[in-house]
């Protein structure tokens, strides 16, 4: 079928429908409707059999959904409506959730129902729920929709009516009085609930240090205590706060939007507070987890026999310069232990999406602090493709993105849970790329097949990866699986008596890659371009990046996402430095900070 994609922004589950539905065969076309007339004219453009909308906030308009089947992605249960749906289910600590899938109708969630799918809803944040379970959930009811509508013989139901009928329940907006924390009073399970209720946007209102700060994730502490509401230590850049009963860690902030002010971002709790901080202890993660123990840290190592497991989790997948040094400190350390086998990954939500773009553009000279990062990812992914004394697998619970996925090339073998969208491109941030991506990709899908991913920079399922040789094991598993399904197929492996054979074999292979062409040159070649982009003011990667940080409003749709019904080519060869293309590429950019 011809289907148009109606959405806010081209963010994480449109991607995800986007790349699936393409999957199956059908010829699909994106609208980024900032408003109800640029919508009447995509679908006067286009004339599609189905309309979709996997994210929208705005309505449909009257016009558009009389005269065609539309359907609603809503992340609630049957019955459920209102704008904050998973604000509520996390906030009210919901044990099960569900995405329904609804016809467009004049009042807002009211539509008849064409597929529903329950979830369940794990203890994390409303941002990695929705890009996972409610994910998972989605594109089930998507696709079980889509097939109804093509059959021509299913009849939506009204959400009153039939056996599946459920209590409809209007919820209202969840505001910033609902989520302010009461430090005073509050409990730690209580301040983590409204801070993962809001960890992406809005995040939670606070005075801290004399300032208005929103406040950005939450995890807990139970060895670090003091008055409630005092900061008591940092770690690896987020702060620790005490509550009535224990404490939490806040990785990032993002300060107040002064009036008539621009449009602020988030940061490193310690960074956006570097100007006020008291001298606080830093405070260093354990050096082995510790099932016993509530706490915090990005970066994490064990062992299970030959098998050694080095997970990370940075906020919103991007890698900083210092976390990418640190990440590289623990990978040496790592691979100092007697083990055959290395996981990097593994755990679930974001691999990595590259470079921190927020820090990036805080810092006072963008261009250097840019330098500085591509140089810090160029080390780590060094490290990984030169490791020859054992095998490294990196495996991929969720997204990744631009240098993020160059990562995961550099290892042995990609393991990437089904559910995962991947885009190996950096042209949407106007950048040619680095992390070795000119010696990786091609040795993985041949050079015309690596050409054509940089191209179109679109994304890809974790099933069209998997074809085209990008990732060697699919894990069809729920998210909260991923970890023991990638722990128990690595130490089956680490033990195998072949292993010790591949590795040596990869030291071979290693060995003579590097008589053919050194890895230093593929690394001097990279960073020759993105040295002239980045020390040039006038570079579209500067004001893409400006844009993409501050969430400033598309100007559209990006070329590359549009026209792609017959009769109607695209224009994906447009570069991302056309004038009239940087806001609406900016908007079609993956993964919330990084590239």
């Amino acid at each position: 079928m011809q289907i148009l994609l109606v959405a806010s922004a081209f963010n994480s589950l449109t991607q995800r429908v986007h790349a699936e539905l393409r999957d199956r065969g059908h010829t699909v076309s994106v609208e980024l409707a900032a408003h109800g007339e640029s919508l009447r004219a995509a679908v006067r453009r286009y004339e599609p059999e189905l309309i979709v909308a996997p994210m929208l906030k705005t309505a449909i308009p009257r016009e558009v959904w009389a005269a065609h089947t539309c359907l609603i992605v809503h992340p609630g249960p049957l019955g459920d409506r209102g704008p904050s749906s998973l604000d509520w289910a996390v906030h009210e600590n919901a044990s099960e959730w569900g995405v329904t899938v609804l016809q467009a109708d004049a009042e807002m969630d009211a539509g008849d129902v064409w597929a529903t799918v329950a979830c369940p809803v794990p203890p994390v944040g409303k941002s990695d729920l929705y890009r996972n379970e409610v994910s998972d959930a989605a594109m089930a009811a998507v696709l079980l929709a889509v097939e109804r509508f093509a059959s021509g013989t299913f009849t939506p139901k009204p959400q009153g009516s039939g056996p599946e009928a459920a209590d409809v329940r209007v919820r209202p907006y969840v505001d910033q009085r609902l989520r302010r924390i009461h430090w005073d009073s509050d409990s730690t399970e209580t301040v983590l609930r409204k801070l993962r209720a809001a960890d992406s946007q809005p995040g939670v209102l606070d005075e801290l240090l004399g300032a208005d700060w929103y406040l950005h994730g939450g995890h807990p502490e139970d060895r670090l205590c003091g008055r409630p509401g005092e900061l008591l230590a940092t770690r690896a850049g987020a702060v620790c706060r005490a509550t009535t009963d224990g404490a939490v860690w806040i990785p990032e902030l993002r300060p107040r939007r002064r009036p008539g002010g621009p449009a602020t971002f988030k940061l490193p709790a310690a960074t956006a507070l570097a100007d006020r901080l008291p001298a606080l202890p830093e405070n260093p993660a354990p050096a082995q987890p510790d099932g016993r123990r509530r706490t915090w840290s990005d970066i994490r190592y064990q062992e299970d026999g030959q098998a050694g497991f080095l997970s990370f989790s940075f906020p919103g997948g991007a890698m900083s310069t210092a976390q990418c040094r640190r990440l590289l400190d623990a990978y040496r350390t790592a691979c100092s232990r007697p083990t055959s086998l290395l996981v990097l990954g593994g755990t679930r939500d974001f691999f990595s999406n590259g470079i921190h773009l927020n820090v990036i553009e805080a810092a006072a000279d963008p261009g250097e602090e840019s330098w500085a990062n591509i140089n810090a990812m160029d080390d780590l992914v060094e490290a990984v493709l030169t490791t020859t004394d054992r095998l490294v697998v990196s495996a991929l619970g969720g997204n990744a993105a631009a240098g993020g996925v160059m990562l995961a090339l550099a290892a042995d073998e990609v393991w990437c849970r089904a559910g995962a969208v991947l885009n190996p491109h950096y042209r949407l941030m106007g950048l040619y790329g680095s992390e070795y991506w000119t010696y990786t990709l091609p040795r993985r899908v041949g050079t015309d097949t690596a050409d054509r991913l940089m191209r179109e920079a679109l994304p890809m399922s974790a099933v069209t990866a998997h074809r085209l040789g990008l990732v060697d094991r699919l894990v069809a598993c729920e998210p909260r699986d991923f970890a023991a399904e990638v722990a128990g197929t690595a130490a089956r492996l680490a033990s195998m008596p072949a292993t010790q054979a591949r590795i040596a074999a990869k030291k071979a292979h290693r060995e003579r890659d590097e008589t053919v062409r050194p890895l230093a040159s593929y690394r001097q070649e990279e960073l020759a371009r993105m040295h002239r982009v980045f020390f040039d003011p006038d570079a579209p990667y500067h004001a893409l990046r400006r844009a993409f940080v501050r969430k400033e409003p598309s100007a559209g749709t990006p070329p590359h996402l549009a026209a792609a019904f017959p009769g109607r080519p695209g224009e994906a060869a447009r570069r991302p430095g056309d004038s009239v293309t940087v806001m609406a590429l900016r908007e079609a950019a993956p993964g919330p900070e990084g590239c």
